[in-house]
């Protein structure tokens, strides 16, 4: 069975993770801090991806809709 993320993306991750908690973590646009640990985790696996880990393609944001 074959990994999902590769080392890079574990390490981003934590790093992201670390910064998050000591209040230093920023988001892209609007420069805010990140309070949300599932923000900090989507910041990290982000930076991850543009620095060429192995991470999996991003979710589609549309939903599909409920019958």
């Amino acid at each position: 069975m074959t990994t999902k993320y590769g080392k890079k993306a574990q390490d981003e991750v934590g790093k992201a993770l670390h910064e998050e908690k000591k209040g230093e973590l920023k988001s892209g646009s609007t420069g805010k801090t990140v309070t949300s640990r599932k923000q900090a985790i989507a910041i990290g696996l982000s930076k991850a991806r543009q620095a060429g880990g192995k991470v999996p393609s991003k979710r589609s944001s549309t939903r599909s809709p409920r019958h």
